[in-house]
């Protein structure tokens, strides 16, 4: 199962690392302490990096942080850069399968021994520093990339930005996709207090990029109190919109009748408009020919995104945004027979909101219990869809619960599974 975005267990110093562990014993070993305990802050990683002289390596920098959509920017990003010819470090989070998925260079996941050697160099460094489980991926990525010899690194936010660990990066342009109502315990409860958090990445007299046609005010507050360079979307950078393709235009630059985004939804252009002012900040440093965005916009794939998979839907959308979002594209492809859903959620999100939103496009609901501290018992989640007008039932495990709406499924219909990252894990797991 992944770890899901703000999960964040203690390793503590004083513990037993031993020369011939492997990937799992160290994510083990980093996972000792409760898995819920969230430490933001700089100050450990920071130190640590700077022990290990990965804040001095020459490497272009770009940060994606957002509510929404920074996972696909971040793939599209490096995909671009990729296709230019640059060595390119792409580091992403939560992971779905398997750890490796959130360190790639040049597209290759990291392998299981690169990632144990990039762990004990860390564990060398660190002394007494209660580093926490993203903090070690983090440095374990500025590490493995710092080694390839990568030219540009793309960094997704885990969560936040101020005080995320990716942020001891100063970047030399930070993207801002959307802000929306996620991880207000950590963050702040309403938009503008989350913008301002996410705003955090974006440093003094480099380009501050906004993706949100009408963020909060305090995104752009924020950029210009530091004297960043600020570009937002409907302003700076613009779009044109069209059935087969579209069109982008920027601060010196144009770009017209680009195919779309591989990945569907009339959002990802909104995502990739972004990518292209981040990419257009960077040209004198990073320059990109037409046909390497082409390339990247016809590349563009992350899994768990809109993901046809063994007859199944898969989606991550797991907070109103995402599943306003979700709702919005199964209506614009309309299936033959019935939409069943299968949802499995995590107690700190906003079920309610979620469900009602789906309950307009899907005919029943198939409702799966995770597993604690943070997920939600099968028997919670389907008393809050039924308030909430959708026709639940209780199947405790996601394999049982994707049996389910098979069994009730026939000619035509559609089964869709959401509602977090565990969830597509598993429905990716079943192999009944």
């Amino acid at each position: 199962m992944p770890r899901t975005e703000g999960d964040t267990a203690v390793a503590t110093g004083g513990s037993t690392v031993r020369s011939d562990w492997r990937l799992a014993d160290w994510l083990a070993w980093q996972e000792q302490l409760n898995p819920r305990s969230i430490e933001l802050g700089l100050e450990r990683s920071r130190l640590v990096a700077e022990r290990l002289g990965l804040l001095t390596a020459p490497c272009v920098t770009a940060t994606i942080a957002g509510t929404n959509g920074k996972g696909s920017s971040a793939a599209l990003a490096a995909g671009i850069w990729q296709a230019a010819g640059y060595r390119v470090g792409r580091y992403l989070s939560p992971h779905l399968l398997r750890y490796n998925e959130r360190i790639a260079v040049d597209g290759i996941e990291a392998p299981d021994e690169a990632i144990c050697t990039a762990f004990t160099a860390i564990e060398g460094a660190r002394g007494d520093l209660p580093l926490t489980y993203f903090e070690f991926g983090t440095l374990a990525a500025l590490w493995l990339f710092r080694e390839a010899g990568c030219v540009v690194q793309v960094l997704e936010v885990g969560l936040g930005g101020r005080l995320d660990a990716v942020n001891i990066v100063d970047a030399d342009a930070a993207l801002v996709t959307n802000i929306g109502l996620d991880h207000t315990d950590w963050l702040g409860p309403d938009r503008d207090s989350i913008g301002r958090e996410k705003a955090g990445i974006y440093r003094a007299g480099r380009p501050a990029i906004c993706a949100e046609r009408e963020p909060p005010a305090s995104v752009e507050a924020e950029a210009r109190r530091i004297g960043a360079r600020w570009l937002a979307a409907g302003r700076q950078f613009d779009i044109v919109r069209g059935d087969a393709a579209w069109s982008w235009k920027g601060e010196g630059a144009e770009y017209r009748e680009l195919p779309l985004p591989a990945l569907p939804g009339a959002f990802q252009i909104d995502n990739a408009a972004g990518v292209l002012a981040l990419i257009t900040a960077l040209r004198d440093r990073l320059p990109v020919e037409r046909a390497a965005i082409e390339t990247g916009l016809r590349r563009l794939a992350l899994a768990g995104r809109y993901q046809r998979h063994d007859g199944l839907l898969l989606d991550v959308a797991h907070n109103l945004e995402s599943a306003t979002v979700l709702a919005a594209q199964l209506r614009t492809e309309p299936c033959a027979g019935r939409t069943w859903l299968v949802l499995g959620m995590l107690a700190d999100k906003p079920v309610a909101e979620v469900c009602r939103v789906l309950a307009t496009v899907v005919d029943a609901v198939w409702c799966a219990g995770l597993p604690p501290p943070r997920g939600l018992g099968d028997d919670a989640l389907a008393a809050i869809a039924r308030q909430s007008g959708l026709m639940a039932h209780q199947a405790g495990t996601v394999g049982n619960a994707i049996a389910g709406a098979r069994a009730a499924g026939g000619p035509g219909d559609r089964i869709v599974v959401c509602g977090s990252f565990l969830t597509v894990a598993a429905a990716l797991e079943d192999r009944r």
